[in-house]
């Protein structure tokens, strides 16, 4: 099945309010379907109360773009998750992962002992969405986003996941398509995070260091041109030949790609 496109936007704070909300407004003015958050302690404000309040002033569809999964306990994440839902009424999306690179040095500087390893913080993500799974009972769903790369992680996520993303940067894409066949086989849907736009990285989606002509000469999946035009060509490529229907820009570029939401959202 072919799902029709949608677009997000990661929008972290880094502005005063007035300027970040007025940002907010117009991307829910120019077709984008969903807002997200990172999940950055102490370098943006908590994702749950700025989601409520976005979800307060917009239509958007609001997400965590993503928990980092051992900075909380599963059944605190699972209520916020839930409370999010309900608050929101049903525009919540729960991304989660285990974690950027480096996590466990960032939870041990913060004074958090006993840091799961890898395997650990995927068990962390099943009890989460278990949790939210009871907390949600038999009337509602919550969106649950998944970041994946190894077999594990795959594995979980095609058991609980409505929505992956693949965060492999330097993967050949021929690869990303054998791994985006299962899930595609399976109808969930195929998330595309994109953190280069041309030349410009996106805050909090990847490191300002990135090599942006690297991966343009790679024909990374993580980089789009900087031309609506093109970039609408090849979103459109890596829907067919792949299957990602959900993409994912920063914040930076969501005026200017205004054009490609406004010609492919929803078709």
């Amino acid at each position: 099945m072919t799902r029709p496109f949608r677009f997000g936007i990661v929008a972290p704070i880094r502005s005063d309010l007035a300027t970040w909300r007025d940002r907010v407004r117009r991307i829910a003015d120019s077709g984008y379907s969903t807002l997200l958050m990172p999940d950055f302690p102490l370098m943006q404000p908590s994702p749950g109360p700025v989601l409520a309040g976005v979800a307060a002033m917009t239509e958007l569809r609001v997400g965590t773009w993503v928990y980092a999964s051992p900075l909380r306990a599963p059944w605190l994440t699972a209520w916020e998750a839930h409370s999010l839902s309900m608050v929101t009424e049903g525009r919540f999306e729960m991304g989660i992962g285990t974690g950027r690179p480096g996590i466990a040095d960032e939870l041990r500087e913060k004074g958090v002992e006993g840091v799961p390893p890898p395997n650990g913080r995927l068990e962390g993500i099943r009890e989460t969405v278990r949790r939210l799974r009871e907390l949600d009972g038999p009337d509602r769903h919550t969106p649950v986003a998944m970041a994946v790369s190894g077999p594990k992680a795959r594995a979980l996520a095609a058991e609980v996941a409505d929505t992956v993303t693949f965060p492999m940067p330097d993967r050949p894409r021929d690869e990303i398509a054998e791994l985006a066949g299962d899930f595609r086989a399976r109808n969930i849907e195929l998330a595309l995070a994109v953190p280069v736009i041309g030349h410009t990285v996106a805050p909090h989606m990847a490191p300002p260091d990135t090599d942006t002509a690297a991966l343009h000469a790679a024909d990374s999946l993580s980089a789009l041109p900087d031309d609506p035009a093109a970039a609408v060509e090849e979103i459109q490529r890596r829907r067919e030949q792949i299957g990602f229907s959900y993409i994912i820009f920063g914040a930076d570029m969501a005026d200017r790609f205004a054009p490609v939401v406004a010609k492919l959202a929803g078709h």
